[in-house]
């Protein structure tokens, strides 16, 4: 009994390449959590002042943003793995330059802003590759599980991380502590070169996961991959109504949590202490909540998914009637735990229903809106709070999560998505499974290949999240050579 009740929550672990890349993953979402507090250290002591960097984390952030329509594309043509290890081994090498010039003095500013758009530019490749990776490493029956793990391991990093970090720095200074993530990727690159791919032979770096994969797909054009997918992403209504809403709540909803929130708790909230408590109780909703989705299966993933939404725009809401600390915790803990139950099922759904060879692309469009979009918010949310008054801000955003969650919940091509495990590619998938579109074919019908966004959600830009339940980017949130990034998920 105890046996099965392990298997249906963690059996995914039970697979050799799953448990590699895991082990890998784990390990380079920790290096980079601690990496964040000592980037922003570094810009500081080396003369920087907030401006600095500012121009740091902007330079992390604008080439996911140019890249990720390009880069799922290329993941799908090349090969997950492939483009995930070379991704990995940029930001190890751009890590470890920076840990060297650190050792060394005081770099630059502009060496700093370099380092971090080649950071940038490796989650840029890294993130819309997760997804598809884990349908290719993990039973699709277990799909829901690894998705769950990301979020738990994307959840407990960012507790224990920032807090690592800045214990390393104070002891040993920030080029260690930017070492130690140097080399955390490092062990994502050893991890990913061990993986055994179907199809591929051992010690190869590539594979797309079909053994009998047709070589003349190869030789269509970029453009035309890129086309293909956005044929396959618009056709899904589900999917582009759920990247509208989250591209306009980064902007409007997430942005004054995430940057005026820090002021207000410095105003009047207690300080930087209590803000990083209520931080980690976020993180602690997360984890709870991440472990509760462990072996559950719903019916509607998408429907659950998005009620899971509701909770986002929560911490606005106490932070608009300026709330004591207790009530400002008591939401982010709900939103903690929304975010893992809507990241965990609305990722599983991506990959159940979009063809696998296609996932990396359809990946990357539910991304870049919620990046382009998204971020313009950390750049007028301040000029806005001082022209209208943090309430408004807060209150708006807050209004704009609820209806905009309610209005995707009432959408009839939403509450159509089942759960599935057969590869939606494959002809032996019964009409019972089968998902209508907007105009009523079934989906298994239509032509075209496919590919997850997986949950894992891949990187984006500090604390943003994405239609594929992911937080944007392939890292976690991050400050510094690859701040704004959610990493692989």
């Amino acid at each position: 009994m105890r046996r099965e009740w392990l298997r249906r929550r963690a059996g995914v672990l039970a697979g050799r390449n799953f448990r590699r890349f895991y082990a890998g993953y784990v390990t380079s979402l920790l290096g980079t959590s601690m990496s964040g507090v000592a980037v922003a250290w570094a810009v500081l002591d080396s003369g920087g002042s907030a401006t600095s960097l500012g121009y740091v984390f902007a330079a992390n952030v604008v080439p996911q943003v140019l890249l990720l329509a390009l880069a799922g594309a290329i993941a799908d043509r090349l090969g997950r793995r492939r483009v995930m290890l070379a991704a990995d081994v940029l930001r190890c090498g751009t890590q470890a330059f920076l840990a060297a010039a650190l050792f060394v003095g005081r770099p630059p500013l502009w060496l700093f802003v370099l380092l971090a758009w080649l950071g940038g530019t490796g989650t840029a490749f890294f993130s819309p590759a997760l997804g598809a990776l884990t349908v290719e490493i993990a039973p699709r029956a277990q799909l829901g599980n690894a998705n769950a793990l990301y979020g738990l391991a994307n959840s407990a990093t960012r507790i224990a991380g920032p807090a690592l970090g800045g214990i390393l720095v104070a002891l040993a200074g920030s080029a260690t502590a930017v070492a130690a993530d140097a080399a955390s990727y490092a062990v994502s690159v050893l991890a990913l070169s061990l993986l055994r791919m179907p199809g591929v032979a051992a010690g190869q770096p590539g594979g797309t996961g079909k053994p009998d994969a047709p070589e003349p797909a190869a030789r269509r054009s970029l453009w035309a991959d890129m086309a293909e997918g956005w044929a396959d992403f618009r056709s899904r209504t589900w999917l582009w109504a759920v990247t509208v809403q989250f591209a306009f709540f980064n902007l409007i909803t997430w942005a004054p949590w995430m940057l005026l929130g820090p002021v207000m708790g410095r105003a009047y909230l207690g300080g930087a202490a209590v803000w990083g408590a209520i931080m980690a109780v976020q993180g602690a909703g997360a984890i709870v909540a991440g472990l509760l989705c462990l072996g559950r299966r719903p019916r509607r993933p998408l429907v659950v998914a998005t009620i899971g939404t509701f909770c986002y725009a929560l911490p606005d809401i106490p932070m608009a009637v300026h709330a004591a600390a207790a009530w400002v915790a008591a939401a982010a803990f709900a939103c903690g735990a929304g975010s893992a139950v809507s990241n965990t099922f609305s990722g599983t759904a991506m990959q159940q229903q979009v063809p696998p060879e296609m996932l990396a692309r359809v990946s990357s469009l539910t991304l870049f809106p919620a990046y382009g979009i998204g971020v313009i918010g950390y750049a007028i949310d301040g000029p806005l709070s001082a022209a209208f008054g943090a309430t408004v801000v807060f209150g708006v955003g807050a209004v704009y999560g609820l209806l905009s969650s309610a209005a995707v919940l009432a959408l009839p091509a939403v509450r159509a998505v089942r759960w599935r495990e057969q590869d939606p590619a494959s002809p032996g998938i019964s009409k019972r499974t089968e998902i209508p579109d907007s105009a009523g074919i079934p989906r298994n019908a239509q032509a075209g290949p496919g590919s997850d966004a997986g949950p894992g959600r891949g990187t984006a830009p500090r604390g943003m999240v994405s239609a594929s339940g992911r937080r944007p980017a392939g890292r976690r949130s991050r400050a510094g050579a690859n701040h704004g990034t959610a990493r692989r998920g």
